[in-house]
């Protein structure tokens, strides 16, 4: 998770995250929602050549996709099915009980950031955005632990659904990575995004989202829940 809070600290800020609902009249706004992004976790389970169940039939579509790069290195469709297959596969290869990615699971999760990163390097005339919510997840600190590459994703997404949650989510993963101008860029955005009411609101959801963060995934895969941050207070108008 993004947040990965204990004790005290984890119940003031779940009491402010409340407040903050309360005030907003809004619920949780989950990853994908709002735009045309679709998402989240679950949009990393969408195959969209049909596609079977099982891990055989994921490391089938694994092995399909990299004998179609073989013989087209730039082929964009096998390289976005890579990148969600390695994700799925990745997700599955923990036992049931078990929250985050086990460590096993690092080969996978690292065949998908680079489907991703070699996806990028095509120059797609328009990102999927919906990919991208993959690769916030690929790259987050329950996983790879990128900072970086997950800022760029996070703002691949905000750049879409110009919603103050989409730029709320930018904010953190900003500040993770130590990019306090984008992080403060992003967050004047949450606030002119959000209804004039409750643009107090907003400035505090911003606030709360700069604060200094513990990262989970020492070293990247172990540990962290599965299907990445803990979704930040709610932004007004998200």
């Amino acid at each position: 998770m993004l947040f990965d809070l204990q004790g005290k600290r984890r119940r003031v800020v779940q009491a402010t995250y409340l407040m903050l609902a309360v005030l907003m009249g809004g619920g949780l706004v989950l990853f994908g929602i709002g735009g045309d992004v679709s998402g989240g976790l679950f949009d990393a389970f969408s195959d969209e050549s049909g596609g079977g169940s099982g891990n055989g039939a994921i490391e089938k579509r694994i092995e399909t996709d990299n004998e179609r790069l073989k013989r087209n290195p730039r082929d964009e469709a096998a390289l976005k099915d890579l990148v969600r297959a390695n994700f799925q596969l990745a997700g599955s290869q923990g036992s049931p009980d078990q929250a985050g990615f086990p460590p096993e699971s690092r080969g996978s999760l690292d065949a998908a950031g680079k489907a991703w990163d070699r996806y990028l390097a095509l120059e797609p005339k328009r990102v999927d955005a919906s990919l991208a919510t993959v690769a916030l997840q690929i790259f987050d600190s329950t996983a790879l632990n990128r900072p970086k590459q997950a800022q760029q994703a996070a703002a691949i997404i905000a750049e879409r659904e110009k919603s103050a949650q989409a730029y709320l989510r930018l904010v953190q993963y900003a500040t993770l990575a130590k990019d306090t101008r984008t992080a403060d860029l992003a967050g004047k955005q949450v606030v002119e995004l959000s209804p004039k009411a409750q643009r107090k609101a907003a400035e505090q959801a911003v606030k709360q989202a700069k604060m200094p963060q513990q990262q989970g995934g020492a070293g990247g895969a172990a540990g962290g829940a599965q299907g990445g941050t803990q979704a930040p207070a709610p932004a007004p108008g998200g």
